[in-house]
């Protein structure tokens, strides 16, 4: 069984930067997308960046300029670089991967931005 263990979250004043972390462990196939959704109260989850097999990256428009997703294969973990935060990236961050063609998700781990 696959898990996925999320870190880097926490309370950040307007302006500032955090980096997310998030580690696979356990019986890891082959894996393909990863990525970090994120979701408010009362909200749904959304995406805010994918990064494919080969590196592609995807941002969501409000996070675009600002946020960057990279992985390490070795380490089968991806992270989210955040910086420049504004209140309303206030969220819980959940990552995800894709492994044998099965979507796993992290527990999700809080931040707020907030003066």
């Amino acid at each position: 069984q696959v898990q996925l263990v999320e870190s880097g979250g926490g309370n950040v004043q307007p302006g500032g930067s955090l980096r997310l972390s998030c580690v696979a462990s356990g019986n890891i196939g082959s894996i393909t997308s990863m990525g970090w959704y994120r979701q408010t109260p009362g909200s749904q989850r959304d995406w805010a960046a994918l990064i494919g097999t080969t590196g592609t990256t995807r941002y969501q428009d409000s996070v675009k300029g600002r946020f960057t997703i990279s992985r390490d294969n070795a380490k089968n973990a991806v992270y989210l670089q955040m910086d420049s935060l504004k209140s309303e990236a206030t969220a819980i961050y959940f990552c995800f991967i894709v492994v044998d063609r099965t979507r796993v998700w992290g527990q999700g781990t809080q931040v707020t931005v907030s003066s």
